[in-house]
């Protein structure tokens, strides 16, 4: 009796060990089904958006060790639009940045401000490689001050406005990991006439209004998770002008990271580095960080 007894409760520790493992594999299987869902988006358009304020304050009042009294902030839209088919990808992402800050006993200062529309064209080719043709655009909002004079002006919007378009090859993981290569790219520059009364700006000559470049550009984009809540989106773009120093590597790199607290607050950092010798001899930084309010749509 006794081992019939053992047998039973043998037979049945056994069945309750392989029902665990069953429903741990079916659960693990459907979570590896939806994220593939996820990943795998159906075709047609989607379509998503994101607008971002961010503030920062500095508050000093008899403050012995010293500080000046500070506010700032930065709002900061995004839009995307992409299209997708069986042989055809088509993704759009539009957005604008624009920013303030004010110190104690000083005027309102800028401290952000641009505005960039990116368009890539891809036709299926082989595996992850597609046909591209891409066409970016960027400008400014508001005029732009000299750091030694601020008296004058040396920008506004549409001086400068850069373009650029031209065919080429991609390579696309997914939406989150991508590179295209345009080998014969032209990218135009313009600029008002009373930029270049007294020389050059921004590459276009004395006297000039506009300027072409043909050359080749590489532009790439990452994003991935660092941990839970957690991004880091990573975007790249290199050119170089065929025409005129081709040595020379035009180079802008954006970093994104952001800390998602909720639904509608995060911290976010943004990091972007500019080298482009037409412009400016050296490289220019801009850095922001602070606790954002965003809003979905």
């Amino acid at each position: 009796m006794k081992k019939i007894l053992l047998m039973f409760a043998m037979i049945f520790a056994m069945q309750h060990t392989f029902s665990q493992v069953s429903e741990k594999e079916l659960l693990k299987k459907t979570e590896e089904t939806v994220a593939k869902i996820q990943e795998e988006k159906p075709n047609g358009w989607a379509k998503k958006g994101m607008f971002t304020f961010l503030l920062n304050q500095a508050n000093f009042n008899n403050w012995l060790a010293g500080g000046q009294s500070s506010i700032s902030g930065n709002a900061g839209v995004k839009y995307d639009f992409n299209y997708k088919s069986d042989t055809w990808t088509w993704d759009n992402k539009a957005f604008a940045n624009y920013g303030l800050t004010k110190l104690q006993g000083q005027d309102l200062q800028k401290t952000d401000d641009r505005m960039e529309f990116n368009s890539l064209l891809g036709k299926k080719a082989s595996g992850e490689w597609y046909y591209s043709a891409f066409f970016n655009f960027k400008t400014q909002f508001d005029s732009g001050f000299d750091p030694a004079d601020n008296s004058i002006k040396i920008s506004h919007f549409f001086s400068p406005a850069y373009f650029q378009f031209g065919p080429g090859m991609m390579w696309k993981k997914s939406d989150n990991l991508k590179i295209n290569i345009a080998p014969a790219t032209s990218k135009v520059i313009l600029v008002h006439k009373h930029f270049t009364e007294l020389g050059p700006a921004f590459g276009v000559l004395q006297g000039e209004s506009s300027r072409y470049e043909f050359g080749a550009a590489l532009n790439g984009y990452y994003k991935f998770n660092m941990m839970e809540n957690v991004t880091a989106e990573n975007i790249l773009n290199l050119y170089t002008n065929y025409l005129e120093d081709g040595q020379n590597v035009d180079i802008d790199y954006t970093l994104n990271i952001v800390m998602k607290v909720n639904k509608y607050l995060s911290t976010n950092f943004s990091f972007q580095t500019i080298y482009d010798d037409n412009a400016f001899p050296g490289f220019q930084t801009r850095e922001i960080i602070g606790v954002g309010v965003n809003y979905g749509f």
